[in-house]
């Protein structure tokens, strides 16, 4: 099973979007997987439902860091490379989906709960997020080379 099959079955059991991308990469970069779906538990459904930045996007932007990120002040490259590496997951995920913005990708306020239910009840996390878990997921594993 690939990556983005990882990431789908993650997915699939309950674990939000941030967690089925960032629990999969971060094991193949040496984190713990508790530990990766504890960081990434709060960023599913565009930060804690707030429908702000997707939650596959925020899993992606996890494993761009924990791969590429800067951990000495002085390494700029890094963090060049990173926010680099970001802005083109960006460009790349709008053009395929639309956003990167959780409310305009789902079409609901996740924080309200009418809303949020009538999402459960319409299988839009399915219908809809699995797309985004693919897509993250895939970038990574081929063009980042996670």
């Amino acid at each position: 099973m690939d990556k983005t099959q990882k990431a789908l079955a993650y997915f699939q059991k309950g674990f939000a979007c941030s967690q089925a991308v960032f629990a999969v990469f971060a094991r193949e970069l040496g984190m713990d997987e508790t530990m990766a779906l504890r960081i990434a538990c709060g960023l599913g459904a565009g930060m804690a439902r707030t429908c702000q930045t997707c939650g596959a996007v925020s899993g992606a932007y996890l494993v761009l860091g924990l791969k590429y990120g800067r951990d000495k002040l002085e390494d700029t490259a890094a963090r060049d490379r990173t926010y680099d590496m970001m802005q083109e997951f960006n460009r790349m995920f709008t053009a395929r989906h639309g956003s990167v913005n959780c409310r305009e990708l789902i079409g609901y306020n996740l924080g309200n709960p009418q809303e949020y239910q009538q999402v459960v009840e319409e299988n839009l996390f399915r219908e809809r997020c699995e797309a985004y878990v693919r897509t993250a997921a895939e970038w990574l594993e081929t063009v980042a080379a996670v």
